[in-house]
C-alpha cells in the first residue's frame, strides 16, 4: 500500500480573496467552484503544476466557528511548507512576498532542523514557510 497526503484544507473568511492569493502566488491552478446551498458550504481544490503534490482545499462555511489561532502558535494546524529548490529561491521570493505586502512572520534564517526557510503569512494569517 503506497500512502500520501492527497490535499490539506484551510477553512476561510474570504474564499474568492484566498483562491486568487494562492494561484497567483504559487502559480496554482483551480477546479470550478463547488456550491452545497443546503449547507450553505463552498469550496475550491487548488493543483500545483507538479501533478504528485498534494492539492490545497479552500473551503468557506458561515457557521464554522473561529480559530483563535496565534500566528502558529496553538494546537492543530501550524503551518504548510512549500520547498523552492534553494537557498536562492528562498531569498527572492521572500523579498517578493515582501514588496506585494504579505506579512513576513519569519525571516529567512537556517533553522535548528536543517531547514532554510522563511514565513509568510496568507491574506488570512496562516502560515506558509518557504523552505529551499
Amino acid at each position: 500500500m503506497k500512502i500520501k497526503i492527497e490535499h490539506f484544507a484551510i477553512w476561510c473568511h474570504d474564499l474568492e480573496m484566498m483562491r486568487t492569493f494562492y494561484m497567483n502566488t504559487f502559480g496554482m491552478s483551480s477546479n470550478d467552484k463547488y456550491v452545497n446551498p443546503a449547507k450553505k458550504y463552498e469550496s475550491y481544490f487548488l493543483t500545483f503544476e507538479d501533478p504528485f503534490s498534494p492539492r490545497l482545499e479552500l473551503m468557506k462555511r458561515p457557521d464554522i466557528a473561529e480559530n483563535k489561532n496565534t500566528r502558529g502558535q496553538t494546537m492543530g494546524y501550524a503551518h504548510i511548507a512549500l520547498s523552492v529548490g534553494s537557498k536562492e529561491a528562498v531569498d527572492l521570493l521572500t523579498e517578493k512576498f515582501r514588496r506585494d505586502g504579505c506579512t513576513i512572520a519569519g525571516e529567512t534564517r537556517m533553522t535548528g532542523d536543517g531547514y532554510y526557510e522563511s514565513i509568510i503569512e496568507d491574506p488570512e494569517g496562516n502560515w506558509i514557510e518557504i523552505t529551499e
